[in-house]
């Protein structure tokens, strides 16, 4: 039995609904902010939890797969620092230490004391982790791959611009 109304996952009925509802209860109000904003936080929640979905059948998670892919594409040699680390993947040093803390507990990625700082700490893959990034990485893209299969080559690089661009607005936000 279908129920009333868009079901989960379909987000331009959704927004549909929602501008019509608008329209209907306050047609003084543009909607077409709050319906962006909503296309945008149902879509990463979307992708999220496919994400989430897709590394858990591996036994990870995307956090844990995003630090190994960094130190992987980004760490020289010598590993990187964690505040380098931190910075690289836009979190905060507290859950970089999480998550390398559980990574290493695996025997996929070893600190080690930065040899000419010795307060400064480096973390960078073993080979093991190395191995394993590498053998996931490829089922990685080709499911990131099938996420974006709705949209071309070009839409993508134009959706990649637009929401490269949004950080800009909700760094200036006057607090409401």
């Amino acid at each position: 039995m279908r129920t009333a109304g868009p079901q989960p996952g379909d987000t331009p009925a959704l927004l549909n609904r929602i501008e019509r509802d608008w329209h209907a209860a306050r047609p003084d109000v543009d909607p077409g902010p709050m319906l962006t904003v909503i296309a945008v936080q149902r879509t990463s929640h979307l992708l999220q939890a496919a994400l989430e979905r897709f590394f858990a059948r591996h036994d990870l998670t995307p956090s844990a797969f995003d630090v190994l892919a960094t130190l992987r594409r980004s760490a020289p040699p010598e590993g990187l620092t964690l505040g380098e680390l931190a910075s690289l993947m836009a979190i905060t040093p507290p859950a970089v230490t999480k998550r390398v803390d559980g990574l290493e507990r695996r025997g996929w990625v070893a600190r080690q004391a930065d040899g000419q700082d010795r307060r400064t700490v480096r973390a960078g893959l073993t080979a093991e982790g190395r191995r394993a990034v590498d053998r996931l990485l490829a089922a990685h893209v080709a499911h990131e791959e099938q996420l974006l299969s709705a949209l071309s080559p070009a839409e993508r690089l134009t959706l990649r611009s637009l929401l490269g661009r949004l950080p800009a607005g909700v760094e200036v936000e006057d607090g409401g």
